[in-house]
């Protein structure tokens, strides 16, 4: 059964990191906002920084399901890299499979990823996998400046073997697989828009479009919530596999991903929003 963690952080990765309150727009040289058929010019987005839905402190979890067996868990906590109001912000996100999952394929991941807080680019971000027999360190690093993403890659079953160094274009701002959901939470969302972002890992930059298809509640811990229902186009392009990815964000000023669900050969993988803490110092949340 293919049950990397990967896939699990780019089912999560759509709603992950998208609690948003929309404020003013800045001018940003990538990608496009769609509403209601109409495209916004000069490639606008919203990105703003500064207090929002989003701020060091926050911790999301999520409790994973594959069909109706319990999956996982996977956690990302946001923080200040730090001591200055202008320095990047920074996720740490985990996931660990337990149960049933666990002894088909066990899985131990930790993702660390820098993203600029006004702007929502990624700066860098590392991968250590532990995936079955499957052990490797990745580190990727935007350079803006160049506009490519550097990518290098450990085997870590294999010490002395060669470093896997690969540089691929990148637009003048790119997201990572976690900063691409902090970018949406930020997003206007209306049934009928879409919202199309560069996504890189690692490899070939794609373009991700994601679809507000509607609004819809839905039961969660926290009680019945209003939410859109949106849908990332990650399969075929990000994910060279087929399958759906649907996530539903909060309808408020938090934006959050309450749910998020791929459909895939192996069957349905869930993510459902378990707990959301915060701190106001911004620094590690107590558990």
């Amino acid at each position: 059964m293919n049950f990397r963690t990967r896939h699990l952080i780019h089912v999560w990765a759509g709603s992950l990191l998208l609690i948003s309150q929309v404020g003013s727009r800045q001018d940003r040289a990538v990608g496009q906002v769609q509403s209601a058929g109409q495209v916004q010019s000069e490639g606008k987005r919203a990105a703003r920084g500064g207090p929002g839905p989003f701020a060091p402190g926050e911790t999301l979890t999520y409790d994973l399901t594959w069909r109706v067996f319990p999956a996982g868990t996977v956690t990302a906590t946001l923080t200040r890299s730090g001591e200055g109001p202008q320095d990047p912000y920074e996720v740490r996100a985990t996931a660990r499979s337990r149960g049933f999952v666990s002894l088909l394929y066990s899985v131990q991941d930790e993702f660390r990823s820098v993203f600029n807080p006004e702007t929502v680019c990624s700066e860098r971000i590392s991968k250590r996998i532990s995936e079955g027999r499957r052990h490797k360190q990745t580190e990727i690093v935007f350079d803006h400046a160049r506009r490519l993403a550097i990518l290098d890659e450990r085997d870590l079953d294999k010490p002395g073997s060669l470093v896997k160094h690969v540089e691929n274009d990148i637009p003048p701002c790119a997201e990572d697989v976690v900063t691409a959901f902090y970018y949406v939470r930020r997003q206007p969302l209306r049934v009928g828009d879409q919202v199309q972002l560069p996504i890189n890992d690692g490899s070939k930059t794609s373009d991700v479009r994601v679809e507000v298809q509607a609004r819809e509640k839905i039961e969660t811990p926290f009680g019945t919530r209003d939410a859109f229902r949106a849908e990332p186009t990650v399969f075929g392009s990000l994910l060279k596999r087929k399958g759906r990815m649907l996530i539903w964000f909060s309808d408020d000023e938090q934006r959050l991903p309450l749910r998020i669900r791929a459909m895939i050969s192996v069957g349905a993988i869930t993510a459902n929003l378990k707990s959301v803490k915060t701190t106001p110092t911004g620094g590690s949340p107590t558990r």
